[in-house]
């Protein structure tokens, strides 16, 4: 079989599991969107804030709680699954458990304990028993881990979609609910525990009805301490670079909260959450190119890698790139028919902060998945170490000076010098590089569709929503018709993106006519070469 059948092979079986990755967490990002309009509606934009910044200390020590050992989990099982080791199989899945929950319990402790200290470092301590309360969602958070990771290795998608959902609609309904009935900035902070407590719950009665039901009848001595440990070898580093980027957000979030007021910093959020839209794709695909890329190994088939390597950002562009334009034109009449004339500066702050996503173009959702499942955890570590610190410099910086503005600019540029350097060591070792031709070509077609789509707005005086629609109707047509007219997508990705379509069952129907006017304009664009 050939490298490029290899490659294409390995995309539909990554399609068919991102799908049931998207669908999860489309449906409960917009459940819980919904949530978050309605609460930041009821509540004032100066206790959205609050009930913001009271989540910014546990969330920080939810990124330290893990130390890797999720990643862990959702190798070792898939690892041992396709050798048929149920003895290992059944140490890892139950060992990475009691671990997290473990884990989960002492740094419970440990937020309680600190609360007051990282109310005084806000300078709100009347937040304190705010913070008291998200320390619960660590426990929970680890409770809940453990499951998604479990299905993960095991292929069960849908299960991991289960849970995500279920929080999602918990986290909404308690948080609605207790907010309506005027409990405040209280009742959505309780809310948001209760039902992060309870999907806990929920996935940990899955994964053991689903998962370790089964493994306790297998033959075999549970070795917890030396499985946990040969878990902590591969996740450590990858655990580091987890905490290095979440402490890096939050020294973000930190510097904000202290220096910019709380109706500023609730109309960033609501920009953050804006840009969920986007995310939400983001995080589908990387969830799937980690087992994807751990299928292949350089030293064997370094031709698939390549191809597989440079297939995954060009596909990956196609989808996330013009998503992201669309967002950038589409920002000022999205935030507006939800919020009318409140949060005037969250569609500023949202154009600006999803620029970043544009970075799919030259690799950064694929360069770390191929690094880690050929083994090279430490190399991943030294990138995040120098990205750390770049962002600790700027935004030390910028944010005291500009607020959102400067946080958003060290958003944009602190990974940079990270992400060349990521690219030329995959291109030294590997020989792996970046379709640079026609990423350029993919993101010319998306800026063009951007720039008249919002240039057509702005000539007329329409409501909110039906800008809005218009909006996106224009962007999609113009796309669909310059993409394929400069070449960003060829007729062979048609056919390839269509065959993809065919595994994702009701979401290939929906999709699949989409691609029916390209495949029109490259049938007749290769006809005429």
């Amino acid at each position: 079989m050939s490298s490029v059948s290899k490659s294409l092979n390995l995309a539909r079986v990554s399609a068919k599991g991102g799908a049931n990755v998207l669908w999860g967490l489309t449906l409960s990002s917009v459940i819980s969107a919904v949530g978050v309009i309605v609460v930041a509606g009821i509540l004032s934009e100066s206790d959205f804030g609050l009930l913001t910044k009271a989540l910014i200390g546990p969330t920080i020590i939810m990124f330290i709680r893990d130390l890797g050992i999720d990643q862990a989990i959702i190798k070792y099982t898939t690892q041992y699954r396709a050798e048929n080791n149920t003895e290992k199989l059944k140490n890892v899945v139950i060992s990475g458990t009691v671990f997290e929950v473990i884990m989960g319990i002492v740094f419970t402790a440990m937020s309680l304990l600190l609360s007051g200290f990282m109310a005084n470092i806000l300078d709100k301590p009347t937040i304190v028993p705010l913070i008291q309360i998200a320390s619960f969602t660590i426990l929970a958070g680890a409770l809940l881990k453990a499951a998604q990771s479990a299905f993960i290795g095991y292929d069960k998608m849908h299960f991991h979609s289960v849970t995500l959902i279920v929080h999602s609609i918990l986290k909404t309904g308690l948080m609605v609910l207790l907010v309506t009935l005027s409990f405040g900035v209280y009742g959505a902070m309780i809310g948001d525990a209760i039902s992060y407590l309870s999907s806990g719950l929920i996935g940990s009665a899955l994964l053991y009805l689903i998962v370790i039901k089964k493994l306790r009848k297998q033959e075999g001595k549970l070795q917890l301490v030396s499985t946990i440990k040969a878990m902590l070898r591969f996740g450590l580093p990858l655990s580091i670079v987890a905490i290095l980027v979440g402490v890096l957000s939050q020294f973000y979030s930190f510097l904000l909260a202290i220096y910019t007021t709380d109706q500023v910093y609730g109309n960033y959020q609501i920009a953050i959450n804006f840009a969920m839209l986007v995310s939400i794709f983001a995080t589908s695909i990387t969830t799937v190119m980690f087992p994807t890329f751990s299928k292949l190994k350089v030293q064997e088939d370094p031709k698939t890698v390549r191809s597989v390597f440079q297939y995954s950002i060009k596909y990956t562009s196609l989808l996330i790139v013009p998503l992201t334009f669309a967002v950038i034109a589409l920002s000022k009449p999205g935030v507006e028919t939800l919020f009318q004339d409140s949060y005037e500066y969250a569609p500023l702050f949202l154009s600006l902060y999803v620029i970043s996503f544009l970075y799919a173009a030259i690799g950064n959702l694929s360069t770390g998945a191929l690094i880690n499942s050929q083994g090279k955890t430490q190399v991943s570590m030294r990138i995040t170490i120098l990205t750390f610190a770049v962002g600790l410099v700027l935004g030390g910086v910028l944010i005291p000076q500009f607020e959102v503005l400067g946080l958003i600019v060290t958003h944009l540029t602190a990974g940079i010098p990270g992400l060349i350097i990521t690219l030329w060591w995959i291109h030294k070792n590997y020989k792996a590089t970046v379709d640079w031709k026609s990423s350029t070509k993919i993101l010319a077609a998306a800026a063009f569709s951007a720039v008249l789509a919002y240039w057509i707005l702005n000539q007329l005086n329409l409501a909110s929503w039906i800008s809005l629609l218009l909006g996106a109707a224009v962007f999609l047509g113009a796309y669909m018709i310059t993409a394929p007219l400069i070449g960003a997508i060829n007729h062979n990705d048609v056919k390839n993106l269509q065959d993809m379509l065919k595994s994702l069952g009701p979401i290939g129907t929906i999709v699949n006519p989409l691609l029916y006017p390209i495949e029109k304009i490259t049938s007749k664009t290769k006809a005429q070469q």
